[in-house]
């Protein structure tokens, strides 16, 4: 089950604006169990150019779903970001599905923690991630890297059982990295 953590950047969130937020992302509860339980973390922002900027956040046990549009309506924004995050599902379960009936892998976890003790340097760390290594291979690390919107991923590599890490070269293609 879905529960909801709106907020607005230079925008009052109206009730009409709640509703319609929880409306459309609800809908994509039914590609999960109902034993599911997450929270969608909104946040919608107005630019002084009048465009409207939507980001949805989704931390589930397995994905983390992200996806953020913008648009000259508020509405319209918030039915991109729902069409992008679907399409995201969409995939990643095709994928996921045929790998996990081939090789019996599960998904991964990422668990996220800000840290709120930071030092008082130059060198600040302001902000620390906790992930659980599950076994995947390049393939479904790279579909995990694209739906987090990140530049690299870090997985434990199912066939070599060494930690690996995929990243997004200059080009556009991928790299990976095979730490011994």
């Amino acid at each position: 089950m879905l529960t909801f953590n709106i907020r607005g950047e230079n925008v009052e969130v109206t009730e009409a604006i709640r509703n319609y937020v929880i409306k459309r992302i609800s809908k994509l509860q039914k590609f999960f169990d109902d034993s599911v339980q997450a929270i969608a973390h909104v946040n919608l922002k107005v630019y002084t150019n009048r465009s409207y900027k939507v980001e949805v956040t989704i931390p589930l046990p397995f994905l983390t779903l992200r996806a953020e549009e913008t648009s000259n309506d508020m509405y319209g924004s918030i039915d991109l970001v729902t069409d992008k995050l679907e399409r995201q599902i969409r995939k990643y379960k095709t994928k996921v599905n045929r790998k996990s009936r081939e090789t019996g892998l599960r998904r991964p976890e990422f668990v996220e923690d800000d840290n709120s003790n930071e030092p008082e340097d130059d060198l600040k760390i302001v902000r620390t991630k906790q992930i659980s290594l599950k076994p995947m291979d390049s393939e479904e690390a790279v579909l995990q890297m694209d739906m987090l919107g990140h530049d690299f991923f870090i997985f434990q590599d199912a066939d070599t059982d060494g930690t690996s890490v995929v990243y997004r070269r200059k080009d556009g293609r991928y790299g990976l990295i095979e730490i011994d």
